[in-house]
């Protein structure tokens, strides 16, 4: 390989699959980024006895796969980066074997335990000393779930050492131990001014502080490869605890200007959408709108809100498949059901609040999204059902984009001039026109690898070869490019009416 060509490995993990992608980085003639899948895998939670678990063992070799498929190709790597989603980790012990696996943040093992959190220490303090925003997935809450079950209670002990996903992936590739910073900024254990643990906090719910491993930063060294994982590789090869959270790299990835006053969606399974700030934003009404102030890279601050993003049009298309299945017919596409939605004939222009807590689980989602709409006077089914139910996800997505700007303008006290949409859901054009439409503003599409891009990246800059944040972005942008969409404005009054529809549901 050439001198001015370096070869990045990065494993970004969804809640669906992962993937192992090459990032080939030429540092001649202008910076620009290449990109090559190499290997791809399912990743599904799997019910396993009373919990629903990750298969984190099978994941691994997943990732062994891919390492030796690297090698076989003859690429040089200069270094490998894990990203995944947040909350979720595995327990292991003093030996390294992993003691609690991973339980994923779906599973009910956490419901109604907010509010039992609430009655040690008060919603404000938890607030206060975190940041954080209240879901009832986070880690504070997983671990008071294991603190009622007898069998896993006993882990939570100094003996022990909890790893979030990305963290334990780490552990199995180097042997060593530590917690990158932005993925465990998402557990409501981390005090966002300080950026360490929150003592406060683990003393009011009795976590010993010796349970949980020294904290990094994104662009640190964890460790190197061990050789007995790919025996091809007879040289050191660093492992860069990048911005590990899925959603802190992906917001790296982000092809702003400088300069520019900016929203960013990184949109996915979920839609996180926020702003980045140098401080965190800890006031009341920040707790009160839900947002929550996670770390990102080179010291900047997440605040962004959690929207229920395509993970209710993934799991309608689950549905849809089923029933047409039963009737022996083709399987839809995500293309196949936005052509529904083009082909309705008279639109609803029905809304949901697509973060209702009814949307939260798997299983049966279009028929949920029927009898939410019928008990609010309207009507999805028909001929055009699927089209019809789409169309309703789509525009209240879209218009719950507008909801979260006018938060963010309001408890930040800053304008937002443009949006930036990163992540595989930037690929739906219509999902685009929508959000741009609803929020009357230009919406700027990113690269739809945005996440494992923010991954490459930050290993690169962790080896030097990028330096700081805004070099990353106009590697970013001079690689990708980037889509502008715009409004029309002749439809306003149609999307002020649906947003008051919405605004009702919030009431």
């Amino acid at each position: 390989m050439s001198d001015d060509i370096r070869v990045y490995l990065g494993f970004d993990f969804g809640a669906s699959s992962g993937r192992a992608i090459l990032g080939r980085l030429s540092l001649k003639n202008g910076k620009r980024l290449e990109l090559e899948e190499i290997h791809r895998f399912p990743n599904e939670a799997v019910r396993n006895g009373k919990y629903l678990m990750w298969e984190t063992e099978r994941l691994f070799e997943e990732m062994k796969t891919a390492i030796n498929k690297a090698a076989s190709m003859g690429v040089h790597i200069d270094a490998i980066g894990v990203d995944t989603w947040g909350v979720d980790f595995g327990i292991i012990d003093k030996a390294g074997r992993l003691v609690v696996s991973p339980i994923a943040y779906r599973d009910e093992r956490t419901n109604g335990l907010m509010d039992e959190a609430f009655s040690v220490m008060p919603k404000e303090r938890i607030f206060a000393e975190t940041g954080l925003a209240f879901m009832q997935f986070n880690t504070l809450y997983q671990l008071l779930a294991m603190k009622k079950d007898s069998e896993l209670a006993k882990y939570l002990s100094p003996e022990y050492t909890l790893l979030f996903m990305p963290d334990l992936f780490e552990y199995y590739l180097t042997g060593e131990v530590g917690t990158e910073y932005t993925i465990a900024s998402t557990s409501q254990l981390i005090n966002p001014v300080t950026r360490i643990w929150a003592k406060p906090v683990l003393d009011a719910f009795d976590l010993p502080e010796g349970l949980f491993a020294p904290l990094t930063q994104p662009g640190s060294v964890r460790g190197y490869l061990r050789r007995e994982i790919c025996p091809q590789i007879d040289y050191d090869v660093p492992v860069i605890a990048v911005a590990s959270h899925d959603t802190a790299s992906a917001v790296a990835a982000v092809p702003a200007r400088q300069g520019e006053s900016f929203a960013y969606i990184s949109s996915g399974t979920w839609s996180l959408m926020g702003i980045e700030t140098l401080t965190p934003v800890c006031t009341p009404s920040v707790m009160q709108a839900n947002f929550t102030n996670e770390g990102g890279l080179n010291g900047t601050t997440r605040m962004l809100k959690n929207i229920m993003g395509l993970w209710i049009i993934q799991e309608c298309r689950k549905q849809f498949n089923i029933e047409r299945a039963s009737e022996q017919l083709p399987a839809l596409s995500f293309a196949d059901i936005v052509n529904e939605v083009e082909a309705v004939r008279q639109p609803t222009r029905a809304v949901i609040d697509v973060d209702d807590d009814v949307f939260f689980a798997p299983d049966g989602m279009a028929d949920r999204i029927e009898k939410y709409v019928a008990r609010h006077g309207g009507d999805v089914g028909g001929e055009d059902r699927v089209g019809r139910i789409a169309d309703t996800v789509y525009r209240s997505l879209a218009l719950k984009y507008r909801w979260a700007i006018g938060c963010i303008e309001e408890i930040s006290a800053c304008p937002v001039d443009v949006l930036y949409i990163v992540g595989g859901g930037g690929k739906n054009e219509l999902l685009n026109r929508y959000t741009a439409q609803a929020i009357k503003r230009p919406v700027r599409i990113g690269a739809g690898e945005g996440t494992v891009i923010g991954n490459l990246l930050v290993q690169a800059m962790g080896r030097g070869d990028v330096k700081d944040l805004w070099e990353l972005r106009q590697i970013v942008r001079d690689s990708f490019g980037d889509k502008e969409y715009t409004w029309d404005s002749a439809r306003d009054a149609e999307w002020d009416e649906d947003y008051t529809k919405l605004t009702e549901l919030l009431k």
